[in-house]
């Protein structure tokens, strides 16, 4: 083999081993809560928001606190280090990436799915397009 080949074959393992060592641990699945206290990954666990009432946002820590429900009904209190992500009220479904400490899960990054603005629109599309097929 030439030089250059095998230089070039190095650096690209090199470099394959460094974005394994750097990210490795960050990558991870989607979890419920108790995959995520068994881990030692950066966990994504998937939900919706429960408990609307107990929701609050401290602006001195700069502390959002709220309960989400995961996938297998279990309920934990999340702690994010950011104020209240806008439209997080009209959520779907909620996506919280982190780690569990103890019994509270502290959260990095939250990602909504928020209901889509066309939903409605499509069902009274299909319901006028079914009815006008039905009278020829």
């Amino acid at each position: 083999m030439r030089v250059k080949t095998v230089v070039a074959l190095v650096a690209m393992a090199g470099f394959g081993l460094l974005l394994v060592l750097s990210f490795g641990d960050q990558v991870g699945g989607y979890m419920t809560f108790e995959e995520a206290e068994a881990t030692t990954v950066h966990a994504h666990v998937v939900g919706h928001w429960v408990r609307p009432e107990a929701a609050r946002y401290d602006p001195a820590s700069n502390l959002f606190t709220f309960y989400m429900e995961d996938e297998q009904q279990q309920e934990r209190l999340v702690h994010y280090r950011n104020p209240k992500p806008a439209s997080f009220e009209d959520a779907e479904q909620l996506v919280v990436q982190g780690k569990l400490e103890g019994e509270v899960f502290m959260a990095d990054h939250i990602l909504m799915k928020c209901p889509s603005k066309y939903n409605d629109t499509r069902a009274l599309e299909e319901a006028a397009s079914e009815s006008y097929l039905s009278e020829e």
